[in-house]
């Protein structure tokens, strides 16, 4: 079970901002921390899911040539819209995971705050269509909110256990504080950004 559209809507009513991505320390600090997490300067294509805003899309349309970002909020996609105005690499759409998966392959998918409002069952779904979108060199960064929220159905912790278990990918990088996991995976054992990568 993943919580109702309702839930986001109640939040975008009353701020277009109700997480304070732009203006709290910490999203500031933990989103520095996620762009400085990725291995490789450049990514050919990029999936982020749950994108709410766009202020961590922002910081990844500068490191890619195609950035593919969806919300199940259309507040939230206007306002990420609004964000990445003027940016010919990034376009935002309404959809829901895991239902509304985009075509293609991805050399980079994010995963932020997005894998506690999904059930256990659907949150498998979205690693296994992870898995298979990825290119042969292609990575996957997910971040999560380690403390319990009300009404969901997993916490952090939870989340990236299933990822860890599931995943198949070699883990380049882990940080770990007290309000929040960070973890990169890679489909290939290095993340040194090198020319010929795939076979």
């Amino acid at each position: 079970m993943s919580l109702d559209a309702h839930y986001f809507a109640d939040l975008y009513a009353t701020s277009d901002d109700p997480w304070a991505f732009r203006t709290r320390w910490y999203e500031q600090r933990k989103r520095t921390l996620v762009m400085a997490s990725l291995p490789r300067q450049y990514y050919q294509r990029v999936f982020e899911p749950a994108c709410a805003n766009g202020e961590l899309s922002a910081g990844l349309a500068e490191r890619c040539a195609e950035l593919v970002c969806h919300d199940l909020d259309p507040t939230a996609v206007r306002l990420a819209s609004r964000r990445l105005a003027g940016l010919g690499n990034a376009s935002v759409s309404q959809g829901r995971l895991p239902a509304d998966w985009p075509d293609g392959r991805f050399d980079l998918i994010v995963l932020s705050e997005v894998g506690y409002y999904l059930g256990a069952a659907q949150w498998l779904q979205v690693i296994e269509q992870s898995i298979a979108s990825l290119t042969c060199d292609g990575g996957l960064l997910a971040c999560h909110w380690r403390h319990p929220i009300a009404g969901c159905p997993q916490n952090g912790d939870q989340v990236h256990q299933l990822l860890a278990r599931h995943l198949q990918l070699h883990p380049l990088c882990r940080h770990e504080e007290a309000d929040f996991l960070l973890e990169y995976w890679s489909s290939q054992p290095g993340g040194v950004d090198l020319d010929e990568r795939c076979p």
